[in-house]
Formats: C-alpha cells, structure tokens, sequence
C-alpha cells in the first residue's frame, strides 16, 4: 500500500510538517529532511531551474526514506508535464494560481486516473518500487493516496470563488500562499492586516465545509501566526521554510558567531 503521510496525519488530526527545496538536487537534502523528522517535502518547480530529472530523483529518494513528496509545478504547464512529474515518483501536484472551480476541475482531470480524471496509465512507478502491478489494483490506490491535488490559493478570484474550488471533487487541500495573495491584495507582507486575517479566515472555512485539508505557505517568519492557523483555524499542512531560507539563516548565524570570536570583552 502507498504510504501518505499527510492524508496519515489528517485522519490521526495531526499537523503534516513539510520543507521546500528549490536549490539543492542532491539527495542528501531528503535525508537531512528525515533526520530533521519533516513528514513531507515540497518540490519547487515553479520558482527554481530545477528538471523534472531533479524532481524525480528527490521524489524517489524521498519515498525511499519515508517522507511524501509533494512537487509544485509552474501555473499552466498542462497535462504532460503533470503527468511526466507523476510518472517520476511525486505523491501528489500543487497548482499554483488557481482562480476558478473549472481551474480546478482540471487539475484534478490531469491528476488523477479515470473515473477520476484523465492522467493516461503506465506501468512500474517509482511508487511502488518499479514493480508491475495490476491496473485494478494501482489506479484505486494512486487515486485515493497517491495522488494528493493541492490549490494553491493566492488570487483575489480565487477567495471570491473559494468555495466552489472547495466543493471540487478531487481536491484535497487549499493551500494558502502567503506571499502571493498578500500581493494580490495589495498588502505585501502586511500580516496583521485585516484583509489578510480575513482570508485566513476565509480559506479555513471553506476547508473546513468541504472537508479538505486546509494549508499554509509563506509563513517562515511568523511562527505566530501559523499557531494560530493550526491551533485556532485547524491547518494541517504547514510548509516550514524553503532550503535555501534555511540555508541563509544558519550561514548568517554561523558569521555571527565566527565574528564574536574576534571581539574584544
């Protein structure tokens, strides 16, 4: 059976811990993930230069140690490239930009295999160890775990229409992207603005009316408000910060630390 640790951890109603990586190919970031204790990670396609080859290599070393990989890909890319990134290992797609139920609706469609949607079979996935295993028995599972359907919610349009994305059939989690949607709504970084409260608010009822995982991404600076969207709103996914964040911040700490030595009491 495929292991998803997110759906896992929503049906416990538990918090799905995730990293993003963007800039190190390597499969040395998933182990360091694993000995970390991340549950999930988040590979980036829309904002880095990385390949689908990247992709699956972390995806697959990622399975391997245990953690679910997740890939974002670019707004737009259609069906191909979703499918190519599926095929490669990936447990599950976030759509970036989505606005409108029938933006939705699509992304389910390249997404999942029929009756679900219209992702074209294969056989020997990375997911289940390359072995061939029989249609009957593969597509119910990828369906049902193997397949997770992220929207990423960053557009005005798309808090207009939250709720009949929400009601999709098919989708799995409303992913609030921070950054973007304070963009959106002309409040760039401006947390403790209402209009951002309010969409916190916003998203989290949807999810919470049509049974759907409700996220949060962006956040890296602010653990302040991701306890409240996990503890008050009822997020389960929460995207800790992104590898090259987190790069930045231990370099600039180490400085800080390696420049004390040189000063005088």
């Amino acid at each position: 059976m495929l292991q998803n640790n997110l759906l896992q951890k929503v049906s416990q109603d538990q918090m799905c811990t995730a990293i993003g990586v963007k800039v190190v190919t390597s499969n040395e970031i998933i182990l360091l993930a694993r000995a970390a204790g991340y549950d999930s990670v988040f590979i980036d396609l829309e904002h880095s230069v990385m390949s689908i080859e990247d992709a699956s290599r972390l995806c697959s070393t990622s399975l391997l140690s245990g953690i679910t990989p997740f890939v974002r890909v670019p707004y737009e890319c259609g069906s191909g490239f979703v499918q190519r990134v599926l095929d490669g290992g990936a447990m599950g797609i976030v759509f970036p930009h989505i606005s409108t139920p029938e933006e939705a609706r699509r992304a389910v469609s390249m997404t999942k295999y029929p009756p679900n949607g219209q992702r074209s079979l294969t056989a020997a996935l990375p997911q289940f160890d390359f072995r061939r295993i029989a249609a009957k028995e593969m597509i119910p599972q990828v369906n049902a775990v193997g397949s997770t359907v992220f929207v990423q919610v960053e557009t005005k349009m798309c808090l207009e229409n939250i709720d009949a994305i929400a009601a999709v059939e098919g989708v799995e989690v409303l992913l609030l992207g921070a950054n973007d949607l304070s963009l959106e709504l002309s409040i760039l970084g401006e947390w403790e603005h209402p209009r951002f409260r309010d969409a916190l608010k916003l998203v989290a009822a949807a999810a919470r009316k049509s049974g759907k995982v409700f996220g949060i991404a962006g956040l890296y600076s602010r653990p302040d408000i991701c306890r409240h969207a996990v503890r008050d709103l009822g997020a389960r996914y929460v995207l800790g910060h992104l590898d090259i964040g987190l790069l930045a911040i231990a370099m600039n700490k180490n400085v800080e630390q390696l420049r004390s030595l040189d000063t005088k009491p």
